[in-house]
């Protein structure tokens, strides 16, 4: 089953020196934190602050070129973990059929946003073990972790 999320936000994890992706359930109190490089945080973060550029980004690339051929970008999926690695899909749609593209869930949530496409995570992602894991990180936080990621 899927369950539909939404970028909660982005967290620096200073020990790691990498971002979090906070995706939570629209639904429920549900949340899957998706360790993150600065490039994609910093495209998640523009897009959330609906910043535009003066030349296309990658990810601002890929909505263009998914516009320029008359096909949609509907939804995105979280679809498993292996080795503690995120794996996902984009599905587009030219209006007949769907086709589902491998992608890193960072760009994938980055071209999301850009095209107000749905997120969804597979409910057997959203297991206790990653809120476990995001709780004992916000426990150990200080003031001075949290910063501007622009």
């Amino acid at each position: 089953m899927l369950i539909e999320m939404k970028v909660e936000g982005l967290l620096f994890d200073p020990r790691s020196s990498m971002y979090i992706l906070l995706l939570k359930e629209i639904d429920g109190e549900g949340t899957l934190p998706i360790w993150i490089g600065k490039p994609e945080a910093d495209s998640i973060a523009l897009a959330l602050g609906k910043v535009t550029t003066p030349r296309p980004l990658t990810h601002d690339l890929i909505k263009n070129i998914v516009e320029g051929l008359k096909i949609r970008l509907t939804k995105i999926i979280v679809t498993q973990i292996l080795d503690n690695t995120y794996y996902a899909l984009v599905c587009l749609t030219d209006g007949k059929k769907e086709t589902f593209i491998d992608s890193r869930p960072s760009d994938a949530v980055a071209v999301a946003l850009r095209t107000n496409a749905s997120i969804f995570v597979e409910e057997n992602i959203l297991e206790r073990r990653s809120t476990d894991e995001l709780e004992e990180w916000l426990k150990n936080l200080r003031p001075e972790d949290f910063g501007n990621i622009m």
